[in-house]
């Protein structure tokens, strides 16, 4: 695992000294401290803001002016949330977009009210046609069985409905990674596929496959129908976002009836099932990947934003819309966090201990962000100030991506310089004071040039398709 030197802090460094009694001079006034230390020797580090919930980090000090290893504590000044408000919180997740009301204007309220009383009408009466249909072909004369079956029908069709609801609170994901979110439905619509073809296979288990098949390919509809219009608004030029849609998606019914009648004229010859899905499949989702890859955005989500950076920083240039949507990564998981790059990251994340925070502060007191890195994790992290406006975030993304390039550099040159083949037993040390200073260099003077360099290529940049974090440093005053 590679080490990391950090200049731990010192009376006698006249930054550190001058930066500890800056920070440490503050008790902790809002929370208690915990019973078992002195309430002198907790020292009050970093103040953070999340979802309007302020939290504070302190750290245990050996008295003389030295933390103590492992001692950094996150004390909530605010009493604990009502299990009635955490269930408020919770439905409001899913009820109302991120930022409501002021995302949205005031006609939200009212349509979504009538919006919600029309599907309650239209769901009771899904239960008496699904049963009238049921009838009509001869399900069971008998009225309580025909009743049973159209329960079971109901209870397959509200499954896949769960299914919406619950991954409707992916929210404004919809619309910075609508790419691999767009493939990743299409690949839940083939599972869903599959596991309906698992019913021939064992028909007494028809129901719950079937309502597991509706909650995925529901999941898979939600995020079709979320991406669909950010990418018909793309192919659009001028006011004819309308008519894009129209067309679009009556191509997409005469495909669908020309699939449907071919697979009609195949199915006369018996042909195998599994093997005829299997091909089916590998042609949907080929021509799914091809779809979403061929869209050209102009927007800089942190796919594309990560290939501009990367070419910039090796080449000097930026690559043209047609360049950095080819090369965005398309196959992975938009809600997996593992990224090399965390923008917007918790304070206890970033930092493990008082002595690296510290020593990582002075660079970044102009700043309204910092951006510090995990060797444990290998992650750069980079931590947004409560005053940090769309262009701080921009340039902490930029700096993050700096940072890790150097720091990559670092490793790269370090492990062609040792002898011992396994890596484990040979520890990287470098500076990364020293990286941090670097990139802070480098910033000052290309940052500007990406974005010139950027908006020549056509592309518009906004921090909220880069999906920061809600997580904000801020002061300690008025608490």
């Amino acid at each position: 695992m590679p080490s990391v030197k950090l200049k731990h802090s010192s009376p006698d460094h006249p930054i550190s000294s001058s930066l500890l009694s800056r920070e440490t001079h503050f008790l902790i006034s809002a929370a208690s401290p915990p019973d078992d230390l002195p309430h002198s020797l907790l020292r009050l580090i970093c103040c953070e803001e999340i979802d309007g919930q302020r939290w504070k980090y302190v750290a245990e000090s050996d008295g003389s002016g030295r933390f103590k290893k492992n001692s950094f504590r996150a004390i909530s000044t605010e009493s604990p949330r009502t299990p009635l408000e955490e269930v408020g919180s919770f439905l409001r997740s899913y009820v109302v977009p991120e930022g409501f009301p002021e995302s949205v204007n005031e006609s939200y309220v009212p349509y979504m009210t009538f919006r919600a009383l029309k599907y309650f009408f239209g769901g009771a009466m899904g239960v008496f046609t699904t049963q009238t249909l049921l009838n009509s072909v001869g399900a069971s004369r008998n009225s309580s069985a025909s009743a049973a079956v159209a329960i079971n029908w109901i209870l397959k069709d509200g499954a896949g409905r769960v299914g919406k609801m619950l991954f409707a609170r992916q929210g404004k994901k919809f619309d910075y990674d609508l790419k691999q979110l767009r493939f990743s439905g299409d690949l839940l619509m083939e599972l869903a596929a599959g596991v309906e073809l698992a019913t021939a296979a064992v028909p007494h288990l028809f129901l719950p496959l079937a309502c597991a098949a509706n909650v995925i390919k529901s999941v898979g509809a939600v995020t079709s129908t979320s991406t669909r219009t950010p990418i018909y608004k793309a192919l659009a030029k001028g006011e004819n976002l309308g008519d894009v849609t129209a067309k679009g998606e009556c191509v997409g019914n005469v495909a669908d009836l020309m699939g449907t009648g071919f697979s009609i004229l195949i199915s006369k010859r018996n042909p195998s099932l599994f093997t005829t899905f299997g091909l089916l499949s590998c042609g949907y989702l080929l021509s799914s990947y091809q779809e979403v890859r061929s869209v050209v955005l102009h927007t800089l989500n942190r796919a594309r934003f990560t290939v501009a950076v990367e070419s910039f920083l090796k080449s000097g240039r930026v690559p043209s819309l047609q360049e950095g949507n080819i090369q965005e990564k398309i196959i992975t998981f938009p809600w997996v966090e593992d990224r090399p790059v965390m923008l917007g990251a918790r304070f206890k994340d970033a930092f493990q201990d008082p002595s690296s925070y510290l020593a990582v502060k002075p660079f970044f007191d102009k700043e309204r962000y910092m951006v510090t890195y995990s060797p444990a994790k290998g992650k750069v992290y980079a931590l947004l100030k409560h005053q940090a406006n769309s262009d701080d975030i921009l340039k902490a993304a930029f700096h993050a991506h700096v940072l890790l390039h150097f720091m990559n550099q670092s490793k790269d040159g370090t492990s062609k310089s040792m002898e011992q083949p396994d890596p484990a037993f040979a520890p990287v040390e470098y500076e990364l004071e020293s990286r941090i200073a670097e990139s802070c260099d480098m910033v000052s003077t290309s940052y500007g040039i990406f974005k010139i360099r950027a908006a020549e290529q056509g592309w518009r940049m906004s921090e909220s398709l880069l999906n920061p974090g809600r997580a904000r440093l801020c002061n300690a005053e008025g608490e």
